[in-house]
């Protein structure tokens, strides 16, 4: 969580291309977002936090889940997030994303529980 939360600070671009339009400025949301997966990270890296930690990024991957889904209807739009990548390549890419968050949540959910 953490290493991908410093990603949107160095790399902010990809992330910002995939923020639905309707979340408001993509920077912010790219910030916030960034920082709150950062929390995350060092609240799953401790047992003493762990827990809630592991909470808070269950609720972190479902309100990010609207970015995955936007990724996947960009694809082939001038709004593709890796604009240089093959349409077909990426697609396949944005759409093998979206039930990977559910074994993500399962587990951060596993972690918040303390099992």
């Amino acid at each position: 969580m953490a290493s991908a939360g410093v990603t949107h600070f160095v790399a902010p671009a990809a992330y910002e291309r995939i923020v639905p339009r309707w979340a408001g400025d993509p920077r912010r949301v790219v910030m916030v977002s960034g920082a709150a997966e950062i929390a995350c990270g060092a609240l799953l890296s401790s047992r003493r936090t762990g827990r809630i930690g592991g909470a808070l990024t269950a609720a972190l991957l479902v309100a990010v889940f609207p970015a995955n889904v936007q990724m996947a209807l960009d694809a082939g739009t001038e709004h593709q997030a890796v604009p240089d990548m093959p349409v077909g390549r990426f697609r396949a890419i944005a759409l093998c994303r979206l039930p990977l968050q559910l074994p993500l949540v399962v587990w951060a959910l596993r972690v918040a529980s303390g099992h």
